[in-house]
C-alpha cells in the first residue's frame, strides 16, 4: 500500500491512484486541474472559483471553514486535499474516520514548491508539477525587488480592520517584492487607525480576498494615513499558493513598477 506523508508530517495511505478526488482550498483545486485531473475532482469549495468552467461543472460541498460532511461522505471520495490554516481541523479530523485526508501547511515559496510536488506524486502527476515547480521557480528568478524597502500594511479584513502580518504566506510574498512588512505583530492581528498611524506605512494595500476591498474604500484609509500610497491589489497573487504563483512574479513587477 503506498504510504504518503502530508505537510504536517502524518501518514496518509492511498491504496491505488486516486480517482475521486475533493479539495477543500481554493488554490489547491486550480493546481489539480491544471495538473489535468479535469475528471478526478469530485467536489470542490464554493470558494475554488478557478478555473470559472470547472467551478461551475463541480458537485460543491460547502465553504472551506464550513464543510458539507454528509455531502461530502456521499461523494465517497478515495482522497481529500486540505490545508491546516484554511480548514478547520474539527471538521477535518472528522473526515480522516472515514476517507484519506492530505494537508498542507505552507508558509512560504520553498513550502508551496513543496506542496506542488507532492500533490503531483498523490495524483500521479509527477513530470508536470516537476514542469511546473521549475518554471514558477524561474519566474521568481525575474522578480525584480523594490530599490527601497517600503513600509507595507497588507489589509485583509474591514470592521475590524485586520492585516497580514509575519509568519505568513502572504509576508513572504511582500519580501519576495523588497518590502517590509509595517506591523511585527504575527499572523493576522486586528489594527485599529490609532495603530495603522503609529506604524507609519508608506504602502496600503487593499486585498480583493477575502474582504472584497473596492475603489470606495480608498478614500477612507487614504484619511487615517494621508502620506501613504493606498492601492488596491490582486489577493490571490499574494495568497494562492499553487498554479497561480506561475502569474505573481510578473503582477508583482507591474505593481512595484506602479508604486515607485
Amino acid at each position: 500500500m503506498p504510504l504518503y506523508h502530508d505537510q504536517l508530517n502524518r501518514e496518509v495511505n492511498l491504496p491505488a491512484l486516486p480517482k475521486r478526488i475533493i479539495s477543500v482550498v481554493p488554490s489547491q483545486t486550480e493546481l489539480l486541474f491544471y495538473l489535468g485531473l479535469d475528471k478526478g475532482v469530485v467536489g470542490i469549495t464554493k470558494f475554488c472559483i478557478h478555473p470559472a468552467d470547472k467551478f461551475k461543472s463541480t458537485t460543491k460541498i460547502g465553504g472551506t471553514k464550513q464543510l458539507d460532511i454528509d455531502k461530502i461522505k456521499s461523494l465517497k471520495p478515495d482522497l481529500i486535499i486540505a490545508n491546516k490554516e484554511e480548514n478547520e481541523r474539527g471538521q477535518l479530523e472528522e473526515l480522516m474516520q472515514y476517507f484519506p485526508v492530505w494537508i498542507s501547511d505552507i508558509y512560504d515559496l520553498p513550502g508551496a514548491l513543496d506542496m506542488i510536488t507532492r500533490v503531483g506524486e498523490l495524483v500521479g502527476r509527477k513530470t508536470k508539477a516537476a514542469t511546473l515547480t521549475d518554471t514558477i521557480t524561474q519566474n521568481f528568478s525575474q522578480l525584480k525587488p523594490a530599490p527601497s524597502p517600503l513600509r507595507v500594511a497588507y489589509f485583509i479584513w474591514r470592521k475590524p480592520y485586520m492585516v497580514a502580518g509575519p509568519n505568513t504566506f502572504i509576508d513572504k510574498m511582500l519580501q519576495k517584492c523588497g518590502w517590509v512588512n509595517a506591523f511585527d505583530l504575527q499572523r493576522y492581528p486586528e489594527i485599529d487607525a490609532d495603530m495603522l498611524r503609529d506604524a507609519m506605512p508608506d504602502i496600503i494595500l487593499l486585498s480583493s480576498e477575502p474582504y472584497p476591498f473596492k475603489e470606495k474604500h480608498l478614500a477612507e484609509l487614504s484619511a487615517l494615513v494621508p502620506s501613504a500610497t493606498v492601492k488596491l491589489v490582486d489577493g490571490e497573487m499574494f495568497s494562492w499558493y499553487g498554479s497561480r504563483l506561475l502569474q505573481a512574479p510578473a503582477y508583482f513587477n507591474a505593481l512595484m513598477a506602479e508604486l515607485i
